[in-house]
């Protein structure tokens, strides 16, 4: 299962990141791993998940990130949860390789058995139809 929190900056989506992070690193019966831009969760992430900076693997781009999180699942089967922040910085802006990145991530959710959870700082009015009827939180 894929979600994904929508907003603008500022509205708040990190803060319910680490809302639902620590709750699923609370409740999982396997592992949580939390994927952000540099070190600023460190000390709101719970211990009990694992917090990834993405710079340090030196990760950009739509097919870097969708390698990164497929060897995250295949070298570790007891990933419950994923939660990427601040994906179109990750990725790029570029809203059509978004939809491209959704679908393949959908699909690796439904093959590792893991929920995977997308931040996208966007106003959801320029995110096409398919993106905002997949969409959890705006």
């Amino acid at each position: 299962m894929i979600n994904l929190i929508i907003g603008p900056k500022g509205t708040g989506k990190t803060k319910r990141l680490v809302e639902h992070a620590n709750e699923a690193a609370q409740k999982s019966a396997g592992n949580v791993v939390v994927i952000v831009k540099g070190n600023h969760l460190t000390y709101d992430i719970s211990h009990d998940a694992r917090l990834v900076n993405i710079d340090s693997y030196g990760i950009q781009g739509v097919e870097a990130l969708s390698g990164f999180l497929c060897g995250i699942c295949a070298g570790n089967y007891d990933v419950t949860d994923i939660f990427v922040d601040s994906t179109l910085r990750i990725i790029g802006q570029d809203i059509a390789a978004l939809s491209t990145f959704i679908e393949k991530m959908n699909k690796l959710s439904i093959l590792a058995d893991t929920k995977i959870t997308l931040l996208v700082s966007a106003d959801p009015k320029v995110l096409p139809d398919e993106i905002k009827a997949i969409s959890t939180e705006v």
